[in-house]
């Protein structure tokens, strides 16, 4: 049985989904810019973690429809 999620709840979950995805975005644009090796490695590192958040806290929200 899924219970359904508070409307207060539903915005902290919107709100951090909209900067998870906003970080992936961001790290990945940093990630075609850099010349260095170790921090382009770095960003599309950061950018892996936030997609991978994003993803989990979608299939949070999906499983409580």
């Amino acid at each position: 049985m899924n219970k359904q999620i508070e409307s207060n709840n539903l915005k902290v979950l919107q709100d951090q989904l909209n900067y998870e995805s906003l970080m992936n975005k961001k790290y990945n644009e940093y990630a075609t810019h850099c010349t260095d090796g170790q921090l382009k490695n770095l960003c599309n590192e950061a950018s892996k973690i936030h997609k991978d958040n994003f993803n989990t806290l979608k299939s949070y929200l999906d499983s409580h429809q």
